[in-house]
């Protein structure tokens, strides 16, 4: 997932930072709404953080702005300013989620993926999806070219994180912290895992889905995402 984050207050950009991109995530920052607008609209981002209060144009300015061009890139607008007025300007300006601060990390992070979902088509059925293989949020259940795959539940989270973020990478240390949180165990039990549903996921398969980076993670892509990264 590939994220633009307009805010001039520069502490909040970098914890935003430090929070995401372990998780896999493409960050890029604008400290005003001239520079965020255009950013928005030469590139192409999965979704945009937006302040209200930015130098030289506003959020729900730029907001505005963005959707009279045509960009339909799902915006979360992520300010103090939290009485109902404010809310409905968001949302009139072109807003899909509004959060105030101070606000959760976590939170954050599942109103984006869920705003990205929803923008791709995901969110009805609940289903991810990366070539032949499909992932139901709502069962749990994993499919192969159509065959089930039976999965540990570490297995399942990891496949659940990596499918996520598809085609972005998972760091080493996100998957360790969904596992086990700040307890790790001793020894390497992420790689089992990994080798455990690498054989599950592509071990007959001729397309490999599961791709190791080194010194960074793992992610889940295709052979045509492989070529264009």
């Amino acid at each position: 997932m590939r994220l633009l984050i307009v805010d001039d207050h520069q502490p909040l950009v970098a914890s935003l930072f430090s929070y995401f991109e372990p998780r896999g995530m493409q960050l890029d920052a604008a400290p005003d709404g001239v520079v965020g607008l255009h950013l928005a609209t030469t590139q192409a981002f999965d979704a945009v953080v937006l302040d209200w209060m930015l130098p030289r144009l506003d959020g729900p300015s730029m907001l505005q702005r963005l959707r009279e061009r045509g960009i339909a890139t799902p915006v979360l607008m992520l300010t103090a300013r939290d009485q109902l007025p404010d809310k409905l300007i968001g949302f009139r300006s072109g807003a899909d989620d509004y959060l105030t601060k101070p606000f959760d990390l976590a939170e954050l992070e599942a109103r984006l993926l869920a705003l990205v979902m929803r923008s791709q088509g995901r969110v009805a059925a609940r289903c991810l999806k990366v070539a032949d293989l499909e992932l139901d949020l709502a069962t749990l259940e994993a499919r192969r070219a159509g065959q089930m795959l039976h999965l540990f539940p570490a297995s399942m989270r990891i496949l659940q994180e990596l499918m996520l973020a598809s085609p972005a990478a998972v760091s080493r240390a996100h998957l360790e912290q969904v596992l086990w949180g700040e307890d790790p165990p001793d020894g390497d039990m992420l790689r089992s895992h990994i080798y455990e549903l690498r054989r599950a996921v592509d071990g007959k398969h001729s397309m490999k889905l599961i791709q190791t980076l080194p010194r960074v993670g793992y992610r889940m892509c295709t052979n045509a995402d492989n070529q264009t990264s």
